[in-house]
């Protein structure tokens, strides 16, 4: 008998209400929703201090985040990137009317293949948009080394990365610009929101005036920005989430163990596990089914797993380069994505979240076993 109440892929942290009345209550007294106020200038100061890095500034959400990062970097032309992402990835390039330039990804975490980068750079090129897939971090010292070759600017797409450390230093902390997301999704979030990690004051000015359509003082505007502005409700919910994260992360960290405890030893099925040296946050649990080893296949194993009310996610699925919108481009053909389509193709994300309990689990892997 199926269960009638679904396991979700994820479930949002959320703060008790009791905790979020006296929040509300100032923003009612204060009369200040949005431009800057109170809480928002609290979040960020804490999340600068927080994540361990210099400057960063708030956003609505993160697509709007990574839209303005190109804006400040000033890009155009082309800009090599990965096709295994969320769309909006890409999207931000293409709304910035930018060729993105895909290359495969690696096989062990699916981030961008840093050896490919190169035969991929043109007289058009300005930067790359590498992507920390499930928190995991890119090559970042071939990619600055190639970037410093050959005069281009880097931003990273850390959605998935938010409090990830490597050899004890944040991850954020690299290239020109990091983007992060605080969707509902996420390890960390403000229902909607994102924000932009950036290395001199001088940078997170401009993209401030970015996010607040270019206005730089009642009477001048010297850019033509946008509003991409967080609001008071968002950074409330922030700064009350920051209060509980690392204790919500341990408990993701138990989730993330226990199921490579039920999954170790099956055929077939492999994890894409935190690189060795890393502070994961245990944002996803990623794992590949290969059909060639396992006696079935991932679509099957994804169908088996909805019947019995279980909503994994085939995430990311499809490649962006396979979308109608991008398909057309000489970077998007199969013979120059290999990695990344067979990435795509076998790539199953396990609910996981603080609250999974053991016996549900349990209920997941024993699925997975009887494949």
């Amino acid at each position: 008998m199926v269960d009638k109440k679904p396991i979700l892929i994820t479930q949002p942290d959320l703060p008790s209400l009791d905790k979020v009345i006296p929040y509300l209550e100032k923003i009612w007294d204060n009369k200040w929703l949005t431009n800057n106020g109170a809480f928002h200038e609290e979040l960020e100061s804490k999340l600068a201090k927080f994540l361990n890095v210099p400057y960063i500034s708030l956003f609505g959400n993160g697509t709007l985040a990574l839209i303005t990062a190109i804006q400040c970097l000033e890009l155009e032309g082309e800009v090599i990137t990965t096709p295994y992402s969320f769309v909006a990835t890409t999207h931000s390039l293409w709304w910035n009317n930018i060729k993105p330039v895909f290359v495969d990804i690696d096989s062990e975490f699916g981030n961008i293949d840093t050896s490919k980068i190169e035969a991929a750079i043109t007289k058009k090129t300005t930067a790359i948009l590498a992507v920390h897939v499930y928190g995991n971090p890119c090559n970042t010292s071939e990619i600055e080394r190639i970037a410093k070759k050959h005069n281009l600017k880097v931003i990273y797409d850390a959605a998935h990365a938010f409090g990830v450390e490597e050899n004890g230093g944040s991850i954020l902390n690299h290239g020109d610009l990091s983007i992060l997301s605080f969707h509902a999704t996420k390890v960390f979030n403000t229902f909607e929101g994102g924000a932009i990690v950036s290395h001199s004051l001088e940078t997170k000015k401009k993209i401030d005036l970015l996010k607040n359509f270019g206005i730089q003082d009642e009477n001048t505007i010297i850019s033509a920005g946008i509003n991409a502005k967080m609001n008071e409700f968002q950074a409330a919910i922030g700064l009350l989430q920051l209060e509980e994260h690392n204790k919500r992360i341990n408990k993701r960290k138990l989730v993330f163990e226990y199921y490579l405890k039920k999954l170790k030893g099956i055929n077939g099925i492999k994890v894409v596990k935190p690189t060795k040296h890393l502070l994961s946050n245990y944002a996803y649990f990623p794992i590949l089914v290969d059909q060639n080893v396992s006696s079935i296949n991932r679509d099957t194993l994804y169908s088996r797993l909805k019947e019995n009310n279980i909503l994994a996610r085939k995430y990311f699925y499809p490649l962006i380069s396979n979308i109608d919108l991008y398909n057309s481009l000489e970077s998007s053909s199969f013979e120059n994505l290999p990695i990344a389509n067979r990435f795509s193709s076998q790539v199953i994300c396990l609910p996981i979240f603080p609250d999974l309990t053991f016996k549900e689990i349990e209920k997941i892997t024993d699925i997975i076993k009887s494949k």
